[in-house]
């Protein structure tokens, strides 16, 4: 199986085994797009880190510049903790020591300033004016798109790419609002011709599971990574000698433990909207670059299924009066539609 995102390794990647024995994979250097923030990071590793550790992240993630410029015993004092947990967790996050993390924190706050995102990067309050609103929530989702293209290894997702490209079957698992993507990555895919088949519900997960095979991928999303019964479908998949991927915002979460391949996104989170919201944005970002790329692994065959998917929902487009059907003509046929989520005959 595939294995350079998840507890397989690769010889490219480098992985790391973090206190309960998970393994966290980090990619070899050179193979990320662009440097993502540090609290991108940060903020994914929260719910692993003991206590004490929290309690820095949550003083850093409250105040990211004030940090940057306090000694280490100021952000202890402010955390209630000793230096030496402070170091404990710049080593948890990755980062060798205090000054790497105060040097990060300042050129992530340096870019900030430049990109003059503080104010429409603030929480939403019950006080903001309408427009406000409007800004801020445009802010957070261009954020959610942008710092998960940031942080995405492109090597992992053409890993999967290859996988989604060859099976003979995919599967794809989410509850809640995380099915509403999966419902959306499998319309994507069976477009373009590839078997697949989106799930729900807890039972006939576990049964599509159980079917599997070698050769056949299994893809779950779940925000938290903790979802009990899309871990439970990619173990059973798993077992069946599918390859497995999981989509979460949290790498060390359980979906780790039985993934293959491991993808992650970035979904900040506001008082009006949870990360259940939020990850959906980052998520769709995902689906749509391993769409693309699937597409370009069989572009003939895309290019005629496309058309022919278009062509068959021709009749029910009503023209601009609404009283008549519109010409059923396929797009100019130059390859996978550049805007996949965009309605057919809806």
């Amino acid at each position: 199986m595939p294995g350079a995102g998840g507890a397989g390794g690769g010889a490219d990647r480098v992985d790391l085994r973090d206190r309960r024995g998970y393994v966290v994979p980090v990619a070899a250097a050179g193979s990320q797009p662009h440097e993502a923030s540090p609290l991108v990071r940060i903020r994914s590793l929260v719910p692993d880190l003991a206590p004490a550790e929290r309690r820095v992240a949550e003083a850093v993630l409250a105040d990211p510049v004030a940090a940057a410029r306090s000694s280490i015993t100021a952000l202890a004092g402010a955390a209630a903790t000793s230096e030496t947990t402070v170091v404990r967790f710049c080593k948890a996050v990755g980062l060798r020591g205090y000054p790497e993390l105060r040097i990060a924190l300042a050129a992530d706050a340096a870019r900030a300033e430049v990109r003059d995102d503080r104010r429409l990067g603030a929480d939403i309050t019950p006080t903001d004016e309408l427009a406000e609103v409007v800004g801020k929530v445009a802010f957070a989702d261009a954020r959610a798109v942008e710092q998960t293209a940031r942080q995405l290894d492109v090597a992992v997702l053409g890993e999967v790419v290859d996988a989604v490209a060859a099976a003979g079957r995919v599967d794809i698992y989410g509850v809640g609002a995380n099915a509403l993507v999966a419902a959306d990555l499998q319309q994507k895919l069976h477009r373009i011709g590839r078997v697949s088949f989106a799930w729900s519900d807890t039972h006939i997960m576990l049964t599509s599971a159980a079917v599997l095979s070698a050769g056949d991928v299994a893809i779950g999303l779940s925000h938290s990574g903790a979802t009990a019964d899309t871990v439970e479908a990619l173990r059973e998949a798993r077992r069946h000698g599918a390859t497995t991927v999981g989509l979460t915002s949290f790498p060390r979460a359980p979906i780790h433990e039985v993934s293959d391949l491991l993808l992650t996104t970035v979904a900040p989170e506001t008082t009006f909207r949870s990360g259940a919201t939020a990850s959906r944005i980052a998520q769709l970002t995902v689906v749509d670059c391993l769409f693309v790329g699937v597409a370009q692994r069989h572009l003939d065959s895309a290019r005629k299924a496309l058309k022919a998917t278009y062509d068959a929902v021709g009749d029910h487009r009503l023209s601009a009066a609404g009283d008549t059907a519109a010409p059923s003509h396929a797009p100019a046929d130059t390859g996978p539609d550049p805007n996949p989520r965009r309605p057919h005959g809806r």
